[in-house]
């Protein structure tokens, strides 16, 4: 089969390459999965710079987030379990952990449902308890991360603020359902945000990015607000003020979704149920802007890796021994 394989650590475009190896063998309590979709996630870049929180042996196959079929024929979305990434014909995954992929979206829209929904679905209910007719801010809303938090936040009844970076991303996030959007290479975000909320700030701050984002969430978040920490896009990780957060009332609350899956699978599986009802409606959609053919992921993972693309880029691999992607 094609796989992409790192034999060394650094940016996905020097280090991926494309190369001819033996399918995955599943250990125990794993399957083989043929992949029909994978996800490009910016986790796949860290994994590729030796800057994620796990790192797998080298050589290794990217790949955190695909729709796969198994040896029996089930529709599925997983988490391949590394080294055996999802950048390849076929991975391997935790058989436990499979959840079935919802009908009402295609291979790639439910390749990227997974990650990035279920981080929002956690950190803006089970985290931050976001309630209708509340403000949230999103920040890169118009990323994959943040695309994601969007249509969340409006199917929970919110008025969602939309943070971007550029006109093409503004049109992307407005096409999301944000009810303002703000382009902060052209707008001053903070004096933006007190503007719409009549100077009140936003109840909920959903924050992928951190550095500079990070500061302007401290000063937008409402009294008794809720900044959720997601990441750090920017590569920057913030030194909050705790005095601040004192004085102004406000929380800040930490979501590590991957921990779920050890603490409280269950959970996992609850909002799985949540994220295909709402799918099944058309309350969110997974807004793919790219797919591509296998021999283009390290392009891709390359352009996420340098935020220049909006919502989701889903590779889809070919599989030349004539069976169905």
């Amino acid at each position: 089969m094609q796989a992409w394989r790192v034999h060394e650590n650094g940016e996905p475009s020097e280090v991926m390459r494309l190369a001819e190896t033996e399918r995955p063998v599943p250990g125990d309590g794993q399957v083989l999965l043929r992949v029909r979709a994978a996800n490009v996630n910016f986790p796949d870049a860290l994994l590729c710079r030796g800057q994620y929180q796990v790192r797998p042996p080298l050589p290794f196959t990217p790949g955190v987030e695909i729709c796969g079929e198994t040896e029996d024929g089930r529709r599925v979305i997983a988490n391949p379990a590394l080294p055996y990434g999802g950048f390849a014909e076929y991975a391997v995954a935790d058989e436990a952990a499979l959840l079935p992929a919802p009908e009402a979206l295609d291979d790639a829209e439910a390749a990227a449902l997974h990650i990035g929904y279920q981080t929002g679905w956690f950190g803006l209910h089970r985290r931050a308890h976001l309630e209708a007719g509340e403000t949230l801010l999103v920040h890169a809303a118009a990323g994959g991360v943040g695309s994601a938090a969007v249509q969340l936040g409006k199917a929970a009844g919110a008025t969602v603020i939309g943070v971007v970076g550029g006109p093409d991303k503004a049109a992307a996030a407005r096409e999301l359902g944000c009810d303002v959007v703000v382009d902060r290479r052209a707008e001053d975000v903070v004096a933006a945000v007190k503007e719409a909320t009549g100077g009140r700030g936003a109840d909920v701050v959903y924050d992928p990015v951190g550095g500079a984002a990070y500061a302007q969430s401290a000063k937008t978040v409402a009294f008794e607000g809720r900044i959720v920490v997601v990441g750090f896009a920017s590569g920057a990780v913030p030194s909050p003020a705790l005095n601040h957060a004192l004085v102004k009332n406000y929380s800040i609350l930490g979501l590590h979704w991957g921990l779920y899956n050890t603490k409280n699978p269950k959970l996992v599986q609850h909002c799985h149920e949540q994220l295909t009802e709402l799918a099944a409606r058309g309350a969110i959609k997974p807004l793919v802007s790219e797919r591509v053919p296998l021999d283009g992921a390290a392009s891709a993972v390359q352009r996420v890796a340098d935020g220049v693309t909006t919502g989701r880029v889903a590779v889809l691999p070919a599989h030349r021994d004539g069976a169905a992607a």
